[in-house]
């Protein structure tokens, strides 16, 4: 998965987005900002990406997004419940109609046999609409781990937006 592949998915989404005026916003852990610096690599991208959130630690899940301790205490932060509140906190916190969140272990250390290396966790939410919670698989180096993850977030927004049912992981 190479940049240019990425930017071609960014570019589907802002075409997406702005066919029906919506803004997006992005709250990302194991991405480190990546989604949101693969938008903003595209030229004209203020039209429909409204801001990002990097939220790297759980501290600043929590004070950045409002995630409850509750939930990164009870399930983790790198867990489908952690994703949904991402997402639903950056919507609460922006002006954005569309959140991507993601969240994740990419490596080489950190993972566990019930949440291995790889494993990254999304959440795709339209405000007062439909939202879509998935757990994908990665597999490579830490780059590749993350690389994927970008491409996924990307993928499950033009997916959200187009109507496409989940993808099973």
């Amino acid at each position: 998965m190479d940049d240019l592949t990425l930017q071609d998915l960014a570019r589907k989404v802002g075409t997406e987005l702005e066919q029906q005026g919506l803004m997006l916003a992005s709250a990302e852990s194991c991405t480190g900002g990546w989604v949101g610096q693969i938008i903003t690599s595209i030229p004209g991208s203020s039209a429909w990406y409204e801001r990002g959130f990097i939220t790297y630690t759980d501290i600043s899940k929590r004070e950045m997004l409002g995630v409850s301790s509750t939930t990164l205490d009870q399930y983790g932060a790198v867990s489908e419940e952690a994703a949904y509140e991402m997402a639903e906190c950056a919507i609460a916190r922006s002006h954005a109609q569309v959140v991507v969140s993601v969240t994740g272990i990419a490596g080489p250390d950190g993972g566990t046999a019930k949440k291995p290396v790889g494993m990254v966790c999304f959440t795709w939410l339209i405000k007062d609409g439909l939202a879509r919670t998935e757990t994908h698989y990665f597999s490579g180096s830490r780059e590749e781990i993350r690389r994927q993850a970008v491409a996924g977030a990307l993928q499950g927004v033009i997916d959200l937006l187009q109507g496409i049912p989940p993808m099973v992981a």
